[in-house]
């Protein structure tokens, strides 16, 4: 046998950590898309209920923390997202940082909903157009946090739908169609919210439409987690939270 010896490299590019929720078919695409290939990007999923309920979404609070550990225990992260925005709303973002950095070497931890609340920060936000796929039910505590954060939501469609394997094949026309029904009203932006929602596509084309920023679940949390990390944002992203 031939013993070799060896160097140890080390990486300067951004380690970054997101935990999918099970039924998700959406998020991991869009955030590798978002993304520069160099970024050092691990996946960890969630168990997640097929229906989208207040307690489906608090049962995920139990299993988060198995989730996390999940991830590489030697990677020092710079950034963990939990990538559901409803279910950020019924767990708390403060809790969800707490589990995930007491699971996990990380220096930042992010959801789509502090990520949603520092884009409009970032871009002067103060009234939006909401969008949901679910049942109003759902997005009523997501709302309440919002406001308490700055950012009304004064003008509210859904598509109510609660099986998350539907959530995913509405199509693009349908949700431009709303966004842009929503958006021509008194609001200063759009927000696409739900993390399984095909919004990367049609998101400059309704900004085209209203003349005004549309936000989106997958959008927000990338740009957020790139802005926690210093880098690692795709040249290619489009949209007005990129100019």
């Amino acid at each position: 046998m031939n013993n070799f010896s060896y160097k140890l490299e080390k990486s300067h590019n951004p380690s970054m950590g997101l935990i999918v929720l099970q039924a998700d078919q959406r998020i991991e695409l869009d955030a590798r898309q978002q993304f520069e290939p160099e970024v050092n990007l691990h996946i960890s999923r969630i168990p997640s209920a097929a229906t989208v309920t207040t307690e489906t979404l608090k049962q995920m609070e139990k299993d988060l923390p198995i989730a996390v550990s999940l991830l590489p225990n030697a990677v020092d992260f710079d950034v963990v997202g939990y990538g559901c925005t409803s279910g950020t709303s019924v767990i708390g973002a403060e809790n969800i940082a707490k589990i995930v950095k007491d699971r996990c070497k990380t220096k930042h931890v992010t959801e789509p909903v502090s990520a949603l609340i520092a884009a409009c920060r970032h871009l002067g936000i103060e009234r939006i157009g909401f969008l949901s796929p679910y049942v109003e039910a759902v997005s009523t505590g997501l709302r309440e946090t919002l406001f308490l954060s700055g950012v009304e939501t004064p003008i509210f469609g859904s598509f109510n739908e609660e099986i998350e394997e539907r959530v995913v094949k509405i199509s693009t026309v349908s949700i431009s169609d709303a966004a842009v029904e929503l958006g021509r009203q008194d609001v200063d932006a759009i927000f696409l919210s739900c993390t399984n929602l095909n919004t990367l596509p049609v998101i400059k084309s309704i900004e085209e439409k209203i003349r005004k920023p549309v936000l989106s679940s997958n959008q927000v949390l990338a740009w957020h987690m790139s802005q926690l990390s210093n880098g690692g944002l795709s040249k290619s992203c489009e949209g007005y939270l990129f100019k």
